[in-house]
């Protein structure tokens, strides 16, 4: 169960509680004013992290092997959307857990992700095989 959608609200709702107490109306005011602004703060980043992505192509990110060198279990699906500045390509069923999204760079790498819960559980780096490079010439024997 996720916590944090229980105990953010809880909190929210025991700071108003407690500034009416310690400061009555005035403290109300202070603390609805401080959670509103918070609240508008998250949202403008989310705006902003969507915005940027809106103006890239769906899955596409610069370095596949840099990406994946920077994720980490636990990150949010939004975290990841800032760092690759592109919006995942959705590999799993709709609006079904586990999601899976991903990232591919020019070079046809690709890195998969599996987000449970909007949190990263699991990454995967996939490279294509490079193709056999052509057979080195032997050098003529060096002069004596």
């Amino acid at each position: 169960m996720n916590f944090q959608k229980i105990l953010v609200p809880v909190a929210g709702v025991a700071v108003v509680v407690l500034a009416y107490r310690f400061y009555g109306w005035a403290g109300v005011a202070a603390a609805a004013t401080a959670l509103v602004m918070w609240v508008l703060l998250h949202f403008t980043r989310m705006m902003q992290v969507l915005k940027r992505a809106a103006n890239r192509p769906i899955g596409y990110v610069e370095s596949a092997v840099m990406l994946n060198a920077k994720l980490r279990p636990g990150m949010t699906l939004l975290h990841v959307i800032a760092m690759t500045r592109s919006l995942g390509q959705l590999k799993s069923v709709k609006d079904e857990q586990p999601e899976v999204f991903r990232w591919t760079d020019g070079s046809q790498s690709h890195v998969t992700c599996t987000f449970v819960g909007g949190k990263l559980a699991h990454h995967e780096l996939f490279r294509p095989a490079l193709p056999d490079s052509p057979p080195v010439q032997d050098a003529p024997p060096a002069a004596p």
